[in-house]
């Protein structure tokens, strides 16, 4: 996938705004112009959706940061003991 930076991605107020020219037996106008209002719709609706993944994702980051810090010293020590090859303990 390509990330663009924010100033080249195409914005929904670019696809509302696009004009086209015109042409003999082209396409009717005013269906290419409602299927970009979609198009449009759907860009808003993404750009909010990544809005907020990006505000829950520096949530968890903080409270993972925040766990790591109570638990710095901390040491996993497993409650059973170990099993031998003969599937006791």
């Amino acid at each position: 996938m390509i990330y663009k930076s924010w100033s080249d991605r195409l914005a929904p107020h670019q696809v509302r705004s696009r004009v086209f020219g015109t042409r003999w037996r082209g396409l009717d106008p005013d269906q290419v112009y409602a299927y970009l209002g979609e198009v449009a719709d759907e860009i808003a609706r993404l750009e909010r959706e990544a809005t907020t993944s990006r505000a829950e994702l520096v949530r968890v980051r903080q409270g993972l940061r925040q766990w790591k810090e109570r638990h710095v010293g901390c040491r996993f020590t497993d409650p059973w003991p170990p099993v031998n090859n003969r599937g006791h303990r």
